[in-house]
């Protein structure tokens, strides 16, 4: 990196760059699999990024046709009254019924082509509502897997820093616990939902 200008240290930072420069295997094990880590755990955040603009431009997307809908059922109430209206004047007296009875049949067919247009619109809305809830879920998945990551790489940092082998055990579960976290959240599936009998 340039003198003039900055650079930030990551908290394991150190100890991996000291480690590189080291001759021993463990050292060289631990910077290896933090390097891989921090890949992985790139990866991650990035497709957590993506399925959460994807929850909301959805979720955008269902404000519109929700909005529509809304539309569409106000059009649906204005065709409504005028209709009411009509049939009210066929039965004021010295009034021809049939005169209006033209005007009564008209409303009702464009209120039966409103009333449908709505109802596609609210069906799009719920879909794409329940697009977004799908895409948030996903979203939560890609966290935790990429929050699994980077516990998985502080404790390769405190394992190159103490040299304790089972230390380094259990940062390879971590790891391994966050790459099963984002195979599920890849393949759609949620895990606690599964276990529980009611998952996708």
């Amino acid at each position: 990196m340039s003198g003039d200008g900055f650079h930030v240290h990551g908290p394991h930072d150190h100890a991996v760059e000291h480690a590189a420069h080291g001759s021993d295997g463990f050292s060289n094990n631990i910077a290896v699999m933090t390097a891989i880590l921090a890949t992985v755990g790139a990866a991650f955040g990035y497709l957590g990024g993506a399925t959460q603009n994807d929850a909301a431009l959805y979720k955008n997307n269902a404000a519109i046709d929700k909005t529509q809908a809304a539309n569409s059922w106000n059009y649906y109430q204005a065709k409504s009254s005028k209709q009411n209206l009509a049939e009210l004047l066929m039965t004021l007296p010295g009034v021809d019924p049939k005169r209006y009875e033209p005007e009564v049949a008209r409303y009702k067919t464009e209120k039966d082509d409103i009333k449908k247009e709505a109802e596609k619109w609210e069906e799009s809305s719920k879909e794409w509502n329940h697009k977004s809830d799908e895409a948030m879920h996903q979203h939560h998945q890609w966290a935790l897997a990429t929050t699994a990551e980077q516990i998985a790489i502080s404790l390769a940092a405190i394992t190159l820093l103490t040299r304790k082998k089972w230390m380094m055990g259990l940062a390879y579960g971590v790891a391994a616990v966050g790459i099963a976290l984002g195979v599920f959240a890849w393949l759609h599936i949620d895990p606690i939902g599964a276990l529980l009998g009611g998952g996708q």
